[in-house]
Parts: structure tokens; C-alpha cells; sequence
């Protein structure tokens, strides 16, 4: 199952199976498959190498995909620190830094700026709710990218969407 999709969790593994966490984080450990964190890090630093655009450091999120000029996917964990204090919910930029990271990463082109961004937040986000990222280039034209990235929550709900236009530098 893990190797379909190395991004479920020991949680969701044993749901699935109907087994403990603990049957499910032995049984990972005796097979010799790391922990969740270590297998996205692991995709995440064999896909940084072909970002053009952004240093490993400026992305926000993990990327677990990419096809540079094409598509790409990222997985970002919301934690309590990216909350506003009284509603408990995630505060809008870091979600609008996945999206135009994962955009910017995906163009094929060494330095673009951002020109526009039409975006809407649909779904409020918790703390510990996993953010999947997929943005895709729509079109290049004039030294224009058109990008479009929605994101969604472990529960398969569109939370976020949006459509960018990267201008081409130099």
C-alpha cells in the first residue's frame, strides 16, 4: 500500500487494516520502512534539485512531485503556530505561500515574477490538517505562465484554489 502512496499515515494504515498503531508502526519498523516525515522528506529532497525558480528553503510545503513546466504536488502539515489565536484556525498566507511556491516551482523558467493572483480560500483550515497541493501549468504564451493550483485537506475537500500568472524576467 505504502509503495502506491508512501503518504498515508500509521493512523490511516490502521484504520485501514483494523489493526493498532502500534501492530502498524512494528510492522514498519520490521520491514525497515521509515516513519511518514522520513519518506516525504525523502521524496520532497530527490524533487528539489528540479525547481528553477526557488531556493530549497523559500518553498513552502513539502514537494512530493514534479514536472517542471508541467505539474507538480505538494503536502504541507498545518501546525498551531500558523493559527489566529481566537478562532483556531490557519491564517490565509501561509496556505497562499503553498499554492504560489508549488506555482513558481512548477514554471519553466529561471526568474519570473508574479503579475497576477485570483485566488479564493472555500474551507476553513484546522491545525494538524495535511494540505495537498497540486498546481498545473495551463498555458506559456509571450513569455506569460498561466498556472492554476488547488489544494485540498486529507479529507479530499477543496480548501483552497487558484490562478496565477507568472511574467518571465530577462
Amino acid at each position: 500500500m505504502l509503495k502506491q502512496d508512501p503518504f498515508y499515515t500509521d493512523e490511516e494504515l490502521s484504520a485501514y487494516f483494523g489493526v493498532s498503531i502500534q501492530t502498524i508502526r512494528l510492522d514498519r519498523l520490521r520491514l525497515g520502512i521509515p516513519e511518514l516525515r522520513e519518506r516525504v522528506k525523502k521524496v520532497a529532497e530527490d524533487n528539489i534539485n528540479k525547481v528553477k525558480t526557488l531556493g530549497s528553503k523559500e518553498i513552502v510545503g513539502e514537494i512530493i512531485d514534479l514536472d517542471v513546466g508541467n505539474l507538480g504536488i505538494s503536502i504541507l502539515e498545518t501546525t498551531s503556530y500558523m493559527t489566529y489565536s481566537k478562532t483556531n484556525i490557519v491564517r490565509g498566507h501561509f496556505v497562499f505561500a503553498q499554492a504560489e511556491s508549488l506555482a513558481m516551482a512548477v514554471v519553466n523558467a529561471p526568474v519570473v515574477l508574479m503579475g497576477v493572483a485570483n485566488i479564493k480560500n472555500i474551507n476553513p483550515i484546522r491545525p494538524n490538517d495535511r494540505l495537498i497541493a497540486k498546481a498545473e501549468v495551463i498555458r506559456v504564451r509571450d513569455k506569460k505562465h498561466y498556472v492554476h493550483v488547488k489544494i485540498n485537506n486529507k479529507n479530499h475537500e477543496q480548501v483552497f484554489r487558484g490562478k496565477f500568472i507568472f511574467n518571465e524576467i530577462f
